[in-house]
């Protein structure tokens, strides 16, 4: 029941799910596949992988930390948080599963610590690599792993069915299908061609075929929730719009020095491009695509190919609107260009009581407006004549509104944002416009 999808160099990797997940695999299946799929991270052999390692370039070697750091911590992370997830799961099948997972990812974590130790030369003990791995993260990633935490915690107070179909959206969708499968598809693929890591190509194909499976179950789970209930679809889709500003940073190399993924054969549009291309194939397999959703969960023209919207997604994070806020977001005219296509394309216009034109007057930036309509959007350059709401600010402060979450009221009340409009366009434009639970950090 695998489907094959092509990337950039025309290579095949196979996706674990097709068609609506709920009537292709049972969780007896899943079950038996792990059985069938055991494997000891202690029977690797990591004794030809540390000239491997040493005949890495230097650029390769510090690339390799700051993506096996990610991996090591959040497989060490997801350790932690699934017994939560196994008190809640409604079915014992489900549980049952779960048990299996959890005893995957600490196994994961014993051969990330082991490459650690024994070919990196770092962390004596598991504590110690971690230690290792926490200054290689950064803000989307911690923001991730941050609300896996939380959600944890959310779970054992409230174990219902709209609380876990947003905690299995965040770990096998977000974490798994979003964050480890991108990374594993071009890990496995640049040390599987040159073959100077075998121990350490071994394991990653080993966590590659688990991580599928945990895929195939979060797919399995959600398709039969969202079928079962449109509160599971509404938590999924606060989930989705809380925790993609995170997500789509967590691949920024440091420094943004693209070298980190070029020295091993791909551009971050590679890596992001595969990342969406694979995620929309598997919530079409749970019958919820990103087309049904509302607007504001992806809001990027689907015409246009996933490496142009990657493109797209890299010039915010790089001109600082998306991303980790530093403060000082630029606003050249093709970044202000795709960031208003944003703002038009997530506008949810279906219950307006008429239209209407909102117009953005920037003091150290172009002026732009959007024209709302009842089911559709458009933004344009430029002075609008006789908008129905105009609100004056400078770029920084509207970008920590309308992508970082920050207060609208707030930002009023400090006058760092003055509208004008009746308080009936107000309301109206604001009901477009959900306001993202992301904070400021």
């Amino acid at each position: 029941m695998a489907t094959e999808t092509v990337d950039r160099a025309g290579s095949r990797t196979k996706d674990d799910v097709s068609g609506r997940a709920g009537d292709q695999i049972s969780y007896e299946d899943l079950y038996r596949r792990w059985e069938q799929g055991n494997w000891s991270a202690y029977d690797l052999d990591f004794s030809e992988d540390r000239r491997g390692w040493e005949a890495l370039s230097e650029i390769q070697r510090k690339s390799a930390l700051w993506i096996y750091s990610m991996f090591f911590y959040g497989e060490d992370a997801v350790t932690d948080g699934l017994s939560p997830y196994i008190d809640a799961a409604p079915k014992e099948e489900q549980k049952y599963f779960l048990a299996t997972q959890q005893v995957d990812e600490a196994r994961h974590a014993v051969f990330f610590h082991r490459f650690f130790k024994e070919v990196v030369g770092a962390g004596d003990t598991i504590a110690a690599g971690l230690a290792f791995t926490e200054p290689h993260l950064d803000w989307g990633y911690r923001g991730v792993f941050g609300r896996l935490e939380t959600m944890c915690e959310e779970l054992r107070r409230d174990r219902s069915l709209p609380k876990f179909a947003q905690a299995i959206t965040l770990y096998h969708m977000v974490i798994e299908a979003s964050l480890a499968q991108p990374g594993q598809h071009y890990i496995e693929d640049y040390f599987t061609k040159a073959g100077s890591m075998p121990g350490f190509g071994e394991g990653m194909r080993n966590v590659s075929r688990d991580e599928q499976r945990h895929i195939g179950f979060g797919v399995k789970v959600l398709s039969e929730l969202l079928v079962e209930s449109e509160e599971c679809k509404a938590a999924v889709v606060e989930l989705l719009r809380e925790v993609l500003p995170y997500l789509t940073a967590t691949f920024i190399p440091p420094g943004w020095d693209e070298e980190y993924t070029r020295c091993y054969g791909f551009t971050l549009e590679d890596i992001f491009a595969f990342g969406m291309r694979s995620v929309q194939m598997k919530w079409r397999a749970i019958g919820y695509p990103f087309e049904e959703m509302p607007n504001a969960v992806y809001p990027f023209d689907p015409d246009l190919s996933y490496e142009a919207r990657a493109e797209r997604q890299i010039k915010l994070l790089k001109a600082g609107v998306f991303g980790p806020p530093n403060g000082r977001p630029k606003s050249d005219p093709d970044v202000q260009e795709i960031y208003f296509d944003v703002v038009a394309r997530s506008a949810e216009t279906e219950s307006l009581a008429r239209p209407m034109t909102i117009q953005w007057k920037f003091s150290d930036a172009d002026p732009w407006h959007v024209r709302l309509e009842d089911g559709s959007a458009a933004a344009r350059p430029g002075v609008a004549p006789d908008p129905d709401v105009t609100l004056e600010t400078n770029w920084a402060a509207w970008i920590d509104i309308s992508i970082r979450g920050a207060d609208f009221g707030k930002a009023v009340l400090a006058r760092r944002l003055r509208p004008r409009g009746s308080l009936r366009s107000l309301r109206q434009m604001r009901k477009a416009w959900v306001p993202r639970r992301t904070p400021v950090t």
